[in-house]
This record gives structure tokens, C-alpha cells and sequence, in this order.
């Protein structure tokens, strides 16, 4: 039985949308986390890949599983929240 799925993305990055699809298409159940809009979702994801805010990247139980969709990723640009600049 797969554990607790987390998907941290962009709404801006096609591979997110890409991975997004994948998933629902087979029918896993996942939480889905946008880090450009929610900035504790993207220090979440900076504590899980060392600094690193590539996405797609798709958790398992806590752990990194997958980065990137199919080789490729997207560079999310941090909330202005998490960054201490006004938008």
C-alpha cells in the first residue's frame, strides 16, 4: 500500500500540470501544493531538496520520490511572503 503522496508544484509549469494529470489518471489519491501562491508549502519543499526549488516534485511519506516530469522541471520563483519582498 503507497504511503501519504505530496505533490509540490508551479501553476506557472507545464510539467506540474503534466504530473498532476499522470497521477489522477492513475487514480492516486495525492495532496497538491502550488509554491508560487503558498509560501509555507514552498519552505516545506526547501527543507525537503536542500534549498532547491525545482518542480515538479512529487513526495512519498516524507521522503523525495521524484523530481522533474519525464526529465524536465521548472524553476518556481518563491511567494513574495517567504522571500520578505512586496509583491
Amino acid at each position: 500500500m503507497a504511503g501519504r503522496l505530496e505533490l509540490y508544484g508551479a501553476g506557472t509549469c507545464p510539467y506540474t500540470a503534466e504530473l498532476r494529470e499522470q497521477l489522477e489518471w492513475d487514480g492516486r489519491d495525492f495532496a497538491d501544493y502550488d509554491v508560487e501562491a503558498d509560501a509555507a508549502a514552498g519552505a516545506r519543499l526547501a527543507a525537503l531538496t536542500g534549498g532547491l526549488l525545482n518542480v515538479p516534485v512529487l513526495v512519498e511519506d516524507g521522503k523525495v520520490v521524484q523530481t522533474g516530469w519525464q526529465g524536465r522541471s521548472c524553476i518556481a520563483a518563491a511567494p513574495a511572503a517567504a522571500t520578505g519582498r512586496d509583491g
